[in-house]
């Protein structure tokens, strides 16, 4: 099948729509709680991904992956990070802030990048930046969502893990591939979900969900991360970063919505005025570094 550019656009914005079911399938679980979450997704997410990915890439995908170099198996533990934080900060906080703290992660790309490898922040980018935190400190000035306790809850700064990973793993794979290494990130999914399982097992046992949640939770770890990661990966072949990184924002707007709608999780005014300031952040820094990108190519 032949990858248009429309084509990858519109998969794009499947891709936001699955990932963004997360929030609304939490919200439905009974017993299920914390670090369980997190390990019953993981696990549902490395058999899903042990039968997708060798279709996707043939038999000799295991041992590619065995022979893998180490930066793959440090993309690997970063991707444990995230897929562990997400969820357990999902457990902590609403959905609402959960999604708006993760989508900052690009601009923590370019602060992790500069101060550890070096590379120069545009000046946009550094506007954004400022706007971003501006409209994080405006969320978290005042009393959060329906919680009525002042300053930042827990589950906030556990999704800020999130994008703190995601700019790590960003940060060492781009720096990999500089210095001539031809990287498969695919297989580190696999990876971070294996030892997403394995860390997170002892802290959720004994397991208490019912079979109700592990049905929710397999549905997490096939829909909404296993093939997603997947159509990324292909999507990436054919967009540009940064119009990834504007489509990936559809995943707070979905997001938000289905909460809202599916499990009555009204966010507060302030929350919504300070991440339109942080997705305006995102939207602002993606469309110049588009128009950089296109001006740099017509020269």
């Amino acid at each position: 099948m032949r990858w248009t550019h429309a084509r990858a656009v519109w998969t794009m914005v499947g891709v936001t729509a699955l990932w963004s079911i997360a929030g609304i399938v939490t919200r439905q679980l009974e017993s299920a709680q914390s670090f369980e979450v997190t390990f019953w997704r993981s696990l549902f997410t490395v058999a899903s991904l042990l039968v997708i990915l060798p279709l996707y890439q043939g038999r000799e995908f295991f041992s590619r992956l065995f022979h893998a170099p180490r930066v793959l198996w440090l993309s690997g533990a970063c991707w444990a990070v995230m897929f562990t934080a997400f969820m357990v900060a999902l457990t902590l906080a609403p959905v609402a802030e959960v999604l708006i703290t993760m989508a900052v992660g690009p601009l923590i790309s370019a602060l992790v990048a500069r101060i550890f490898f070096g590379q120069r922040i545009a000046a946009h980018t550094g506007l954004s930046i400022a706007l971003a935190c501006a409209g994080m400190a405006w969320m978290f000035a005042g009393p959060l969502a329906d919680t009525g306790s002042p300053g930042v809850s827990l589950g906030t700064w556990v999704a800020l893990l999130v994008p703190t990973a995601a700019a790590v793993n960003w940060s060492v794979v781009q720096h990999a591939q500089t210095r001539g290494q031809s990287l498969d990130m695919v297989p580190a999914v696999l990876v971070g979900a294996v030892l997403s399982a394995l860390c997170t097992l002892p802290l959720a046992w004994p397991l208490r969900a019912s079979g109700s949640d592990v049905a929710w939770l397999a549905l997490l770890g096939l829909v909404q991360l296993a093939v997603p990661c997947v159509l990324v990966v292909i999507c990436a072949r054919v967009l540009p970063a940064p119009e990834i990184s504007l489509l990936a924002l559809l995943e707070v707007l979905f997001g938000i919505a289905l909460a809202w709608l599916g499990a009555d999780e009204v966010p507060s005014a302030q929350v919504l005025s300070g991440g339109a300031m942080v997705v305006l952040a995102l939207l602002l820094n993606a469309w110049w570094t588009q128009r950089s990108t296109t001006g740099h190519k017509k020269t």
